[in-house]
């Protein structure tokens, strides 16, 4: 059996790994990543998995991301610090989960699990993760304002005013349709996590861009996508093609 380890927490993926080991010494682990980039680039090339564990809060943001971006097609197990309603709903998706801080009986009854439900992953269905992430953002309530300092005064820039989030000198900043910037505290994982994903998308891990900010796309080299938005930004835009499907997915999906 092969099997990927998606966990940022390193003893977390130490201890996952050598339970797994322990419990079926027969198993191979192909993979660990600790961020959806790179779980995306590992399960993007020609390796098949026959079972994923993966932990769903990751350093940039949901690991439901990956399915948007990825095929995945062999069973999943979702080891989470979620609450209650999530673990529910996973199982009724007939996935299972470990909860974290996970002992040997909890990896062992999910590996048990996962063996029962071997003939119905064979088929290639998965849950409706789509509905699932929509759930999980209905019970988190997003961020209509940002707390910013600029020119020795506080003030709060509301969240639909914003045109797009950036990094520069590895410090996150906001711009305005008004082209006001200021400068953030938290990462930009962090800010995705806090915005709507219907209003605000990722387009690569230097840009969380609005929607309504978006003016034209057009096919640049390497088959990626050019977007230029109606503000200025300091640099291209571009959107490689790894994530082109998952970007006019959600250009679609309002």
């Amino acid at each position: 059996m092969n099997i990927i380890i998606i966990e940022d927490e390193f003893r977390a993926a130490k201890s996952l790994q050598n339970l797994v080991l322990e419990l079926k010494p027969e198993a191979k682990i192909i993979g660990v990543y600790d961020s959806i980039e790179m779980s995306v680039e590992g399960l993007s090339k020609d390796i098949k998995p026959d079972l994923v564990f993966m932990d769903i809060q990751l350093s940039d943001g949901l690991s439901f991301e990956i399915f948007k971006q990825v095929e995945i097609t062999c069973p999943v197990v979702f080891c989470t610090a979620f609450d209650q309603y999530m673990l529910d709903a996973f199982k009724s998706k007939g996935i299972d989960y470990v909860l974290k801080p996970f002992s040997r009986e909890d990896i062992a009854e999910a590996l048990r699990k996962v063996d029962e439900l071997k003939k119905f992953f064979q088929k290639n269905e998965l849950p409706d993760l789509e509905s699932l992430l929509k759930n999980i953002n209905q019970t988190q309530s997003t961020k209509s304002n940002f707390l910013v300092f600029k020119n020795q005064k506080y003030t709060t820039v509301p969240t639909e005013n914003i045109a797009y989030f950036f990094i520069h000198n590895e410090i996150t900043h906001l711009m305005t349709f008004d082209k006001e910037q200021f400068q953030l505290s938290q990462s930009l994982g962090q800010i995705a996590e806090q915005v709507s994903d219907k209003q605000f998308f990722r387009i690569n891990r230097q840009y969380l861009i609005n929607f309504k900010a978006i003016k034209e796309m057009e096919h640049y080299f390497q088959r990626k996508i050019l977007v230029k938005l109606t503000i200025e930004t300091p640099e291209k835009l571009l959107i490689n093609k790894e994530k082109t499907h998952s970007f006019f997915t959600w250009l679609e999906d309002r």
